[in-house]
């Protein structure tokens, strides 16, 4: 990589309102016992009038304090989004505007569930021309699922929530090492939202590349790095599902253990899921000592686009 970079914080918001299997199961006709078991999910939080832009606000601002700067610090701001409410512009001028800012670039990065990795990836190749980066990756998803009939398919899974992560090329807590993206539109109508229509995913098709592509894309990532998976410290994936996380630790041959999950609780937040993890896993991790061992952050989502990040934490 050209430029070293650091990450300095990572933020987060969920909405209040939380949503049980219990509440669902009884409009989908199925069971609280078999959402849980082909998901993982427990519950859910659901916004009201909360807008995508609003919801990454929140997220935006935690995570600017969490790193201890003031919004006019930023060279540059990335969103991501695969549920804005409109096609242009996107939430990042709304984002931007909400914080203050009046010139500073943005970027809009409409990825569904990949936006968070591939927005960390290129923030973390830009801060040499930006210097301070912030990446929010911001989902209503709840929109989606209640546009049309809930499906017993989608309707278990998805979430709303936001996440942010702070990128610098001021040293940090994380020095990221090195990153893979990777694309393959054969996959792109397998996994779709149209406007006005109602989410379209061929559940198997996208449980089994995903399954096949994280693992290949983080064992590419650590390779490069000569890092062996067993010595990463931490994995922080997007939070599809559990069985998704669980083949991912199967297929990197690593304790599931350290593969962080928040899945239960929030369910699929798409984009915003794993800054999310990472925002409520960065605290447990300074409560209990720094490790200096790497880290790992994958995603994968529509396009079909995927890729990984791997940082040094200090």
């Amino acid at each position: 990589m050209p430029d070293t970079s650091f990450i300095h914080a990572f933020g987060a918001y969920l909405p209040d309102r939380v949503v049980t299997n219990a509440e669902l199961a009884s409009q989908l006709g199925c069971t609280p016992e078999w959402m849980e078991t082909v998901s993982g999910i427990r519950e859910r939080r659901w916004a009201g009038v909360e807008t995508v832009a609003d919801l990454g606000t929140f997220a935006a601002r935690d995570c600017l304090q969490r790193a201890g700067i003031e919004a006019s610090q930023l060279g540059l701001l990335i969103v991501s989004s695969g549920s804005a409410e409109r096609r242009f512009p996107g939430p990042a001028s709304t984002v931007a505007a909400a914080l203050g800012l009046n010139a500073t670039p943005v970027i809009d990065l409409p990825l569904a569930s990949a936006g968070s990795i591939f927005g960390l990836a290129l923030a973390s190749q830009l801060t040499g021309t930006y210097g301070d980066v912030l990446v929010v990756a911001a989902e209503k998803m709840s929109a989606v699922v209640q546009g049309a009939a809930l499906d017993q398919n989608t309707a278990i899974l998805f979430g709303d929530g936001a996440g942010a992560a702070m990128v610098s090329s001021r040293p940090g807590p994380f020095e990221v090492l090195d990153s893979v993206l990777h694309t393959d539109g054969a996959y792109r109508d397998d996994l779709t939202l149209d406007w006005g229509s109602p989410l379209h995913m061929k559940g198997l098709t996208v449980i089994l590349q995903a399954a096949r592509k994280l693992p290949a894309v983080i064992g590419e990532v650590l390779e490069r790095q000569k890092i062996a998976p067993k010595d990463v410290t931490q994995f922080l994936v997007h939070q599809a599902n559990q069985n998704l996380i669980m083949r991912v630790a199967k297929g990197l041959g690593t304790d599931p253990a350290l593969m962080y999950s928040n899945v239960a609780k929030y369910g699929n937040t798409s984009s915003a899921s794993m800054f999310i993890a990472a925002a409520e896993w960065e605290p447990s991790r300074l409560s209990s000592g720094p490790s200096g061992g790497p880290v790992v952050f994958a995603g994968f989502g529509a396009g079909f686009n995927w890729g990984a990040l791997v940082a040094r934490s200090s």
